[in-house]
């Protein structure tokens, strides 16, 4: 019997630039439903939406590939619609964000990247230096903060997976001065060629939220 996932994101489905790759590793006995915080929504209504002083800055896609910036307060009641939507539907449901959440509710078990990169860079022992990819400069502050740990150092650069340039080898020339140990890409827009290019020029290991959900969801219903 085929497994069914359902997909949250909070920019506008289909993400055709993030659902395929997860859908590889996924393989074919699983089928990915998809649902979009910002679905059925103009350019302008998503404007309304933007992060107020106070918000979480948080990064995303719409459907026409066009990047757009949204507060996290200002889009949870959507986000929420979405599970509900898919509850029904799906085995499992996931959220393709790597941005930290209240805890939404559901009878279905959800998948959250923030966490699944929580467990994974707190597993690594000793004290490391955290490099880490942001899509922009406005969510430095907050992921610095997001990051730090006694005995951690962090360094944050930014690169927007959705630009038409170039923007990754010169943040990733940055973040191999900074000699990090490790590097998380902590926006599920990258891509797995962003980390052959960061890995390649760090030199690093480099961490992919959308892999790391991908196998996380395998292990569980694979």
């Amino acid at each position: 019997m085929t497994a069914r996932v359902g997909m949250v994101t909070i920019g506008q489905s289909p993400r055709n630039d993030v659902v395929p790759e997860i859908k590889e590793i996924l393989g074919r006995d699983i089928e990915i439903l998809e649902c979009g915080a910002l679905d059925g929504l103009s350019r302008e209504e998503v404007r309304q939406l933007a992060p107020t002083a106070l918000d979480s800055v948080l990064v995303t896609r719409m459907q026409s590939g066009e990047e757009v910036t949204v507060g996290e307060s200002r889009i949870l009641e959507r986000v929420q619609h979405c599970i509900d939507h898919l509850a029904s539907k799906c085995d499992v449901l996931a959220l393709l964000c790597t941005g930290k959440f209240p805890e939404f509710t559901s009878k279905k078990i959800i998948f959250m990247p923030n966490a699944l990169l929580d467990g994974m860079v707190n597993g690594i022992l000793g004290s490391i230096v955290l490099g880490v990819l942001v899509p922009s400069r406005d969510q430095i502050n907050q992921i610095s903060e997001r990051w730090g740990r006694k005995g951690r150092k962090v360094i944050v650069e930014s690169a927007s997976p959705y630009s038409n340039q170039d923007e990754i080898t010169p943040s990733a020339r940055k973040l191999a001065a900074s000699d990090s140990d490790v590097v998380v890409l902590d926006c599920m827009g990258y891509t797995s060629r962003t980390r052959e290019t960061v890995r390649r020029i760090t030199g690093k290991p480099v961490i992919l939220p959308r892999s790391v959900l991908a196998h996380s969801i395998l292990e569980l219903i694979g």
